[in-house]
């Protein structure tokens, strides 16, 4: 099985929701990471985290480009051939033996991967994968969300679910409210909420988060309130 991980757009959680899926999943396991900007030398890369916190090894990154910018964009003023999506997409095909392949985007849905103009959305029809769109949790997410499955659905491609990727611990009106709309605007259930700082847990503790906080449909337990959506001077009722 393949799962292709994107964003509503860069820092919503994607490198954690993605190790939150790898650490639940059972049988043999491999994430990937087609390509990867902007590691500061000494600094963890988005594989790094993911093994450390899932234990999961068997990870694979095809190519890296230095400043934190748009792949193609990155590898453009590097002066480097970026890698075509052609190539990764055999590359990742090639993993066909494992029971589950992750494949977690850069940024959002549309950002290029290569000098052609093709994106994440372009490997995952390659794929024929299903998308899990990782999302933030407050003002503006819903209209991203919409957006992102707008473009899913444009190229035909099956929006697995969504995934709040940072949910603070302090959570108003607007958090709130969203967790009850998610699944209207991405017309697609929302799979998780996962609480923000959970990528600085040591692994076995995250490893009960990644259960309590992603559904059934990912090796989880966690199910949405049923007071969703109750304004913020209600909100501690939830904590």
């Amino acid at each position: 099985m393949l799962l292709v991980v994107t964003g509503t757009g860069t820092d919503v959680g994607k490198t954690v929701v993605t190790a939150a899926v790898a650490t639940l999943a059972t049988g043999r396991v491999a994430v990937v990471k087609p390509a990867q900007t902007g590691i500061a030398e000494g600094a963890e890369s988005d594989l790094d985290v993911v093994r450390r916190l899932s234990g999961v090894t068997d990870t694979h990154e095809f190519v890296r480009y230095p400043e934190p910018l748009a792949p193609a964009t990155a590898a453009r003023r590097a002066g480097i051939h970026a890698m075509p999506v052609a190539e990764m997409a055999q590359r990742i095909s090639a993993l066909a033996d494992h029971d589950l392949v992750i494949v977690e985007g850069a940024g959002g849905l549309l950002v290029h991967l290569d000098a052609d103009g093709h994106t994440i959305a372009d490997l995952a029809a390659a794929l024929d994968a299903p998308v899990l769109v990782v999302a933030p949790a407050g003002l503006g997410a819903l209209n991203a969300t919409a957006l992102t499955a707008e473009a899913l659905r444009a190229r035909r491609l099956a929006c697995a679910g969504v995934v709040i990727g940072s949910w603070p611990s302090a959570p108003g009106v607007a958090e709130w409210s969203n967790l009850a709309d998610f699944p209207r605007y991405a017309g697609a259930p929302l799979l998780g909420v996962v609480p923000a700082g959970s990528g600085g847990l040591e692994r076995a503790e995250f490893a009960a988060v990644a259960r309590a906080s992603l559904a059934p449909e990912l090796g989880g337990d966690w199910t949405p309130p049923r007071d969703a959506g109750r304004d913020a001077g209600d909100s501690a009722h939830h904590e």
